[in-house]
């Protein structure tokens, strides 16, 4: 009995080590995806193929039999997910997929209770994180790679602006929110518009419409693949596919493409220009060889469509998880499931919750997939850390005659390229990518040239300019009275730069204000600033807080803040340059001039080279030393171009006395002259007196200070050109304080600003802008030729009386110094010669007159001569 019962247990154990010891005879693997959709029909019979291809191969899974379940998501997130569950009943140890990236979302946090991997081949959303989803794999290019690709193609191109059409689920809203990271990186803007998932014509009628209106033509679509190319077809229905337009397509597009049959191919003709991405995928005998087997597939009815990327990565998907469930059973031997004690008694009638298992050890099985390293029909399948397939890179397609042309090629590594990506592996990053090249686009409209990719405005929705509708200087912009028209410098200004600007810029000037008073300036910025003007036209000072919020083109007009005055005026003349001193003072100035230069030829006369030589030279050389002074001093007399500025007569001398007195300011009102007085000066507001027009200005100066009127005003250099035209008592006090210039404003970025600057500088080289000035300035002379000088104040000899006395004094002392030095050398001389003549007993008589010339021709004479003369007597005399 004992041997009997130990016979049993010896069977009992050897049939339990045999039934471990033994690979499972099958193993369940899902798969969820939109059969009737681009990507479906190609996936199914690939998916298909590919498990039977490993079932047959009997180098892979030794015999277990990979057995598949598929479930329709019929292109609905909510039907998806309950596939998902259905499947997930069949205790799969891997899903291949979702197709959907909104599935995905939806059903990677039960996976990762279930610790089921979900290995995608198309769901690219770059928000379906490893951190989030643990369980999430995917074999398809992540949608951040591809909007890298998109935006370094924008930015090959020097684009800067893009409309982004995309539909509003996952896929669509996280892509684009990635494109607008890449741009963001490149200084680019994106303008985002959405349509929703069920989408018609009408719906892609009213936003192409409505994108119109923007200023961006280069437009990138990221849709789902559409066999009906419904948005192309709408853009050809509104004439938007032309050379104005550039029309970028994510890989949808060439997904769409390539599964049209030969029949189909007609409707590439919605698509001349168009430029698209395609992942690449590398050319191999093993591809070839599929897609041969693929036309059969065809020919029996397996396959309804043709082959593109998603179903080669389809394919390869599920040989990734074959490849990894061999590992796992070689590792582990069985597969076993467990139930989820939370799942436990949650029935429903269609999805029976409580018929879901764990599947044990299905991190390692997770893991084992992440380490696949295999070389596909789509090519080499590994997986990086965040668990998306290696970048292989994109083809960069262009769609020209009914045709597909590959231009180039886009990988992380060398950028754009010529040569495909594989050709570069191994190749560190080019940052610089100095070297990128694409092949010559066929664009929109059939031109090769680089369309612009914006436009400022268009006949529809023509450019909105605010003009300030002035109630005083009216020439400079201004309302024609009972007419629409709008006229003045400023206006000028403008259409001739327009006419420079190489395209057509539609616009509209619309009036900013009443016309009774003049408008706020900084008000009409902010309209700008607010999208209420495209821009504003007009007499605007470049001032700081204005450039924070809109651009500027270079000014047109130089200006700055100047102080108006009230002053004496006198009649110019060509001796004008004479006010400065009285008559008397120029007298006694010249008389001072000729004794200074007589004392300077007495005392250099005899030591200076310079100072000798023939009568004429020494006359000539005497006054031209003594009048330097007076050629230097004037020298550095300038006269103002503004007029009335040098000695005015007047208590203001400039704007710092203006400040430090306590007397009334006046400016004009919507100027940016009260800002700068009240919150860059420190005047006080009280102080400062707002007026309206030339009239007032007039009114206030003459009154005074004193009478209720202004001591001075301070406003801008042409407009008190202007005023000063009619004006002759008034003036211009001092320089200007400020420097500034008056300029177009645009909104933020605008293009236009850049190339209305261009063309203001064109029209200044070419003296446009000065005979623009002229037309409207100077029909009765120049303000600058009619301005009057001041009369100086003149000075008078009693101002220089005391410099003039110690002139004198000194001049005289040097003077006496001199000559009490010549006649004690001109006595001691004479003295030696009279005592040389009585030893030769040569003595003759000498006359006064004598003396007298021999005086002068002994001051004549050398230094050194005379010191010889002494030497010679010295000599002569007897020991």
């Amino acid at each position: 009995m004992a041997k009997a019962l130990l016979l049993v247990i010896f069977i009992w154990v050897l049939l339990i080590g045999f039934v471990s010891c033994q690979r499972p005879k099958f193993v369940n693997i899902g798969a969820v995806f939109t059969f009737d959709s681009v990507i479906g029909r190609a996936a199914r019979p690939a998916i298909e193929a590919a498990v039977s291809d490993i079932n047959r191969d009997t180098r892979i899974l030794n015999g277990t039999e990979l057995r598949l379940f598929t479930q329709d998501a019929k292109c609905n997130v909510f039907l998806g997910s309950i596939g998902a569950f259905q499947i997930l009943e069949k205790q799969v140890v891997a899903i291949i997929g979702p197709q959907s990236s909104g599935i995905a979302h939806m059903i990677s946090e039960i996976a990762n209770g279930l610790q089921v991997p979900l290995v995608s081949y198309a769901a690219t959303d770059p928000t379906l994180s490893a951190l989030q989803f643990p369980f999430f794999l995917r074999t398809t290019q992540s949608d951040s790679n591809q909007m890298a690709a998109m935006a370094d193609l924008i930015d090959f191109y020097g684009w800067k602006q893009v409309i982004a059409i995309y539909v509003d689920d996952d896929a669509g809203r996280n892509g684009v929110a990635a494109l607008d990271d890449q741009l963001e990186k490149k200084m680019a803007k994106i303008y985002k518009m959405k349509l929703s998932v069920n989408f018609d014509e009408s719906e892609i009628m009213d936003l192409l419409k409505q994108s119109k209106l923007l200023g961006p033509r280069v437009y990138v679509v990221h849709v789902n693949p559409d066999p009906r190319l419904r948005i192309f077809t709408s853009v050809q229905k509104l004439q938007m596919m032309n050379d104005n337009y550039v029309w970028l397509a994510t890989d949808w597009l060439s997904t769409t493409i390539d599964s049209f049959s030969q029949m189909n191919q007609t409707s590439l003709g919605a698509l001349q220009g168009v430029v698209g991405l395609r992942q690449h995928i590398p050319e191999s005998s093993e591809k070839k060889s599929f897609l041969s087997r693929w036309r059969v597939m065809q020919q029996k009815g397996s396959a309804s469509s043709e082959l593109n990327t998603y179903g080669l990565q389809a394919y390869d998907t599920v040989w990734a998880v074959a490849y990894a469930i061999d590992r796992f059973i070689y590792e582990f031997r069985n597969i076993t499931f467990s139930s989820n004690d939370k799942l436990n008694g949650m029935k429903t009638s269609e999805l029976r919750l409580d018929q879901l298992k764990v599947f044990n050890n299905g991190s390692n099985l997770r893991n084992r997939i992440l380490q696949t390293n295999f070389t596909g029909l789509s090519g080499h399948i590994q997986f990086n850390h965040d668990q998306n397939i290696e970048s292989g890179g994109y083809d960069v397609i262009n769609i020209e005659h009914m045709s597909i042309h590959i231009v180039g090629y886009w990988s992380n590594v060398s950028g754009f390229s010529l040569l495909p990506p594989e050709t570069h592996q191994g190749d560190q990053t080019n940052s610089s990518r100095v070297d990128q090249k694409l092949q010559k686009i066929t664009w929109p409209g059939g031109k090769i040239e680089r369309p612009r990719g914006w436009v400022i405005a268009d006949n529809e929705r023509p450019l909105r300019i605010g003009v300030p509708y002035r109630a005083s200087f009216v020439d400079f912009a201004t309302k024609v009275n009972k007419s629409h028209k709008i006229e003045g410098y400023c206006i000028d200004v403008f259409l001739e730069a327009r006419k420079l600007v190489p395209y057509d810029v539609p616009y509209r000037f619309e009036l900013f204000g009443n016309g009774r008073f003049n408008p706020n300036y900084n008000e009409l910025i902010r309209m700008v600033a607010a999208d209420v003007f495209d821009a504003a036209v007009g007499d605007i000072a470049i001032v700081t807080n204005r450039t924070k919020i809109v651009d500027f083109s270079q000014p047109y007009a130089a200006t700055g803040l100047v102080i108006v005055a009230p002053v004496r005026n006198s009649k110019s003349s060509a001796w004008v340059f004479l006010k400065p001193f009285t008559v008397e003072m120029w007298c006694v100035t010249a008389a001072s001039f000729v004794m200074i230069a007589v004392v300077i030829w007495v005392l250099e006369h005899r030591v200076n080279d310079d100072f000798r030589g023939p009568p004429r030279k020494q006359i000539v050389t005497m006054f031209m030393f003594s009048f330097s002074t007076l050629f230097k001093a004037n020298q550095e007399t300038t006269v103002s171009p503004l007029g009335r500025m040098v000695m005015l007569s007047s208590p203001i001398t400039g704007i710092e006395s203006l400040i430090a007195s306590n007397w009334p300011i006046g400016y004009q009102v919507g100027s940016f002259a009260y800002g700068y007085l009240s919150e860059s000066l420190y005047i006080p507001p009280s102080r400062l007196v707002s007026l309206k027009s030339p009239v007032e200005y007039e009114k206030a100066l003459r009154l005074g200070p004193n009478n209720g009127g202004v001591a001075a005003i301070v406003d801008e250099l042409p407009y008190v050109e202007l005023f000063l035209t009619n004006q002759s008592q008034f003036g211009i006090i001092g320089q200007p304080f400020t420097r500034g210039g008056w300029g177009f404003a645009f909104q933020r970025e605008s293009q236009l600003a850049v190339d209305m600057s261009t063309a203001i500088l064109k029209l200044s080289e070419t003296g446009e802008l000065q005979r623009i000035h002229e037309r409207w300035f100077c029909k009765k002379g120049c303000a600058g030729e009619k301005r009057r000088n001041s009369e100086p104040n003149r000075l008078h000899l009693i101002s220089f009386w005391g410099l003039y006395l110690l002139c004198g004094v000194f001049t005289i002392l040097a003077l006496l110094v001199f000559l009490l030095r010549v006649v004690r050398q001109f006595v001691r001389y004479k003295r030696r010669q009279m005592e040389l003549a009585s030893s030769s007993s040569n003595s003759s008589t000498t006359h006064c007159s004598q003396v007298i010339f021999h005086f002068f021709d002994f001051i004549d004479e050398r230094e050194e001569a005379i010191k010889k003369m002494f030497a010679q007597c010295e000599n002569s005399t007897p020991k």
